[in-house]
C-alpha cells in the first residue's frame, strides 16, 4: 500500500498532499482554486512528476525529506519546490513578518528527529528544544498562509529577498536529499589502511587500538597513575594534578602549555582517541555501505540558517580520513571553498567599499596587510574574527581599533547588531531570517538587574547574559547571511551541473549516473563528483555559480567571492 497524494496548482505551484493508508495519487490542477481531482495509481506517482516537469512547475510539500527521495529512488531530479516546513520556520520567526496571522504561530508540523538547533562549534548557538507541534494543518492551508504571509510585507525590497531566501531553502533542501542519495564516494578499504597506519591494529575484543594503548602505557607510565583512565575528563585532571601538575581542564591548547614528560603521549592519545570514537571501526561500519557516505543532512538545522546533520559527522570529517574519498574510475572529484567568506559577506552587506577593495583579486587578509590596515597576515584574521565575534581580549581586541578606523562602515554594521542584541531585540540576515527573543528567564534577569534593589551580583550577572547575547545577534547577521549566499550558490551550481551530460555512464545511482552532481557541503565548500570529461566544465560552473549568487545578494556592489578550486581523484589532495 503507498502513500497517496494530492497536487494542487496555485499560481505556477503543486501543491503535494499524503496519507499513510491511501492507494492513489490525486491531483488537483486549477490557476486559481481547487478543481476537480483525477485519481492516479501511487505507483504512478514519479511518471507523473517527470510529464509535469516540462511545464518547470514548483512543487509544494510538506517537506523534501519526506517526498523527494522516492522520486530520487526512481530516477527523476525536480527542478524546483518549495519545502513548507522550512518555510514555515522562517517566515513564522521574520521580523518582517511580525502582524501576520503566521508570524509567532505554533509550526505546521515538526522537524522530526532530524532537527536540531546548535551549531557544530559553539554554545552561542544553543537554543531550547522545539516547542511540539500543533496539530497538523491541511498542506494548501499552510501554502496559502505563507503566500498571504509575504504578500503582506509592506516593503517590496524586503519582500523580494524574503522570497529569494525562500526559494534558496527550499533548494537547499533538494541538494540535500540529492547529496544523501547520491552519496560521497569512500573506499572503505583505503579508510580501514588509514585507521591501521594511525592508531594500529584493532582489539579483538573491542578494547582500545594498538596504538592508543601503547601510549596509555606511557601515559599512566610517567604520571605514575597506575589505572588512570584518560578517557574520563574528571579522572584526567585529578591524575595530572596528584603529578604536580596544575590542570583545572583537559582541553589540547591548555595541555599544551604544560611542560612535563607526560604532556607529549597525552597529546597524541587524545587526537587519536578523536578518530577513533569519530570515524573508526564503528562509524565505518555503520556509515559507509556499496562504496558511499550517506549522511543525513538538515538544512536550516541551526538558528543562523547554516546546515546540520544528523548522525555521521559530515561537517567534521578529519584530514587524516579524507584519503578515503575517492572518485569512481573515470570520474573526478571537483573541490571548492570560498576564500574569507564572512568577512567578505560583511563588506557587501555594510556596502563597505574600501573594505570590497581589499580582498579584490587576492587573499582579503593579505590586502588589509598591503594597504597598511594591519601589520600581519595573523593580525588581519584575529581581528576580522573579534569584530565578527566579539572579541575583548588578546591580538584581536588590540587590532580592532585599527579596523574600526579603516572600515568604519562594516565594523558599525556588527557593532550595531550587539547593541540591539544587548537590549534583547531581533536581527536578521540579509535576505530577512531573524535571530530568536532571549528567554524569559534572559528577561527577568535583566529586569530585576534594574530593580533598586538588586545587588551587585545581579548587575553583573545582568551585565554578562547581555554581552554574551550581543555577540550572538553580532555574529548572527554576518553568520546567516554566509549561509544565505552558500544556498544560492549550491541552488545556481545545482541547476548548471544538470545541464551537463557525460557520454558513458557511471557508477553513480540515477538520476545522477551521467552527469556532475553535489555530493558534499561544509559552510563555504562544496565536493562536486563529475565524470572526468566534464570535470573542468563543472570547476568552471562553481566558479561562475559563485559570482551569481554573489550578484543575487548584493547586486552590482563590487564584491567579490574568489574560491580555490581543485580537480582531483581523492579528497585529501586537493590542499
Amino acid at each position: 500500500m503507498g502513500e497517496s497524494v494530492a497536487v494542487e496548482r496555485e499560481q505556477g505551484v503543486r501543491l503535494v498532499r499524503g496519507s499513510a493508508d491511501g492507494v492513489n495519487v490525486t491531483v488537483i490542477d486549477s490557476p486559481e482554486t481547487v478543481a476537480e481531482p483525477s485519481d492516479i495509481p501511487g505507483a504512478a506517482w514519479p511518471r507523473t512528476v517527470a510529464e509535469a516537469e516540462s511545464a518547470h512547475p514548483r512543487w509544494a510539500w510538506r517537506s523534501s525529506r519526506v517526498w523527494y527521495p522516492r522520486l530520487l529512488d526512481a530516477g527523476m531530479r525536480v527542478e524546483r519546490c518549495i519545502d513548507l516546513t522550512l518555510c514555515g520556520t522562517i517566515l513564522r520567526n521574520a521580523a518582517v513578518t511580525v502582524g501576520t496571522p503566521l508570524h509567532g504561530s505554533p509550526p505546521a508540523w515538526s522537524h522530526g528527529a532530524g532537527h536540531v538547533a546548535v551549531d557544530d562549534d559553539g554554545a552561542l548557538f544553543r537554543m531550547d528544544d522545539p516547542e511540539p507541534s500543533a496539530p497538523a494543518v491541511d498542506e494548501g492551508a499552510e501554502l496559502r498562509q505563507q503566500q498571504a504571509a509575504v504578500s503582506e510585507i509592506v516593503d517590496a525590497g524586503a519582500a523580494s529577498r524574503m522570497r529569494l531566501l525562500l526559494a534558496a531553502e527550499s533548494a537547499g533542501s533538494l541538494v540535500a536529499e540529492e547529496m544523501r542519495h547520491a552519496g560521497l564516494p569512500w573506499r572503505a578499504d583505503v579508510h580501514g589502511e588509514l585507521l591501521v597506519e594511525a592508531l594500529g591494529a584493532p582489539d579483538r575484543f573491542g578494547g582500545r587500538p594498538a596504538r592508543m594503548e601503547s601510549l596509555l602505557v606511557e601515559i599512566r607510565e610517567k604520571l605514575a597513575a597506575p589505572g588512570l583512565n584518560p578517557d574520563s575528563p574528571g579522572e584526567l585532571v585529578k591524575g595530572l594534578q596528584r603529578a604536580g601538575i596544575n590542570a583545572t581542564s583537559t582541553r589540547a591548547w591548555q595541555l599544551r602549555e604544560v611542560k612535563h614528560p607526560a604532556i607529549p603521549a597525552l597529546l597524541e592519545y587524545k587526537k587519536l582517541s578523536r578518530l577513533y570514537t569519530a570515524n573508526g571501526w564503528s562509524w565505518l561500519a555503520s556509515w559507509v555501505h556499496d562504496g558511499r557516505f550517506r549522511p543525513e543532512y538538515v538544512p536550516g538545522g541551526v538558528v543562523t540558517g547554516r546546515w546540520a546533520t544528523n548522525g555521521g559527522g559530515a561537517l567534521q570529517l578529519p584530514k587524516q580520513i579524507r584519503a578515503a574519498v575517492v572518485a569512481d574510475p573515470g570520474w573526478k572529484l571537483v573541490v571548492a571553498d570560498a576564500a574569507q567568506l564572512e568577512p567578505r559577506i560583511l563588506a557587501g552587506m555594510a556596502h563597505d567599499e574600501r573594505m570590497a577593495a581589499a580582498g579584490r583579486r587576492r587573499d582579503l587578509y593579505d590586502g588589509l596587510v598591503a594597504s597598511g590596515v594591519v601589520d600581519t597576515r595573523a593580525h588581519a584574521k584575529v581581528g576580522m574574527l573579534a569584530a565578527m565575534y566579539g572579541g575583548t581580549t588578546g591580538d584581536g581586541a588590540k587590532v580592532l581599533p585599527r579596523l574600526t578606523r579603516a572600515f568604519p562602515r562594516a565594523t558599525a554594521l556588527v557593532a550595531d547588531a550587539a547593541a540591539t542584541g544587548e537590549r534583547g531585540g531581533v536581527v536578521s540576515t540579509l535576505l530577512g531570517r531573524s535571530s530568536p527573543e532571549p528567554s524569559s528567564e534572559w528577561f527577568a534577569g535583566q529586569a530585576a538587574a534594574s530593580d533598586p534593589a538588586a545587588t551587585q551580583e545581579d548587575e553583573r550577572r545582568a551585565r554578562s547574559r547581555a554581552r554574551d547575547w550581543g555577540r550572538f545577534t553580532r555574529n548572527f547577521v554576518v553568520q546567516g547571511t554566509a549561509a544565505e549566499w552558500a544556498l544560492c550558490w549550491m541552488a545556481e551550481l545545482r541547476n548548471r551541473l544538470a545541464t551537463m551530460t557525460a557520454n558513458s555512464p557511471g557508477l553513480a545511482r540515477p538520476p545522477f549516473d551521467r552527469s556532475p552532481h553535489l555530493v558534499y557541503f561544509l559552510h563555504d565548500e562544496v565536493v562536486v563528483h563529475a565524470p572526468a570529461e566534464l570535470a573542468d566544465d563543472a570547476a568552471q560552473a562553481v566558479r561562475e555559480s559563485a559570482a551569481a549568487a554573489g550578484r543575487l545578494l548584493f547586486g552590482a556592489f563590487p564584491i567579490e567571492f574568489p574560491l580555490t578550486v581543485a580537480v582531483v581523484d581523492s579528497y585529501d589532495r586537493a590542499k
